[in-house]
């Protein structure tokens, strides 16, 4: 599914609400790279960083993984590829 998608649409995004080491993101480059996709891959979650705390809602906009957040991101990076 993950190479299928890749070919229809030419650009992958993963998020998750963690960080982004070794979670969905790197199982799914795992896939890309191994295939020779040479696919664009965008992971959105938390970079490789302590976390602060506090209630999820007030997190996901803190590091831009509320809604707002992730279209940001996304339209982000379609601007750098096209």
């Amino acid at each position: 599914m993950i190479l299928a998608s890749a070919r229809e649409h030419g650009i992958v995004f993963s998020a998750e609400e963690h960080n982004i080491v070794s979670g969905l993101g790197s199982a799914v480059a795992e896939v890309l790279a191994e295939a020779g996709a040479g696919t664009p891959l965008f992971r959105i979650g938390i970079e490789d960083q302590y976390a602060i705390l506090g209630p999820p809602t007030h997190l996901y906009r803190h590091y831009g993984l509320d809604g707002e957040g992730v279209a940001a991101k996304v339209r982000g990076a379609l601007g750098k590829t096209g």
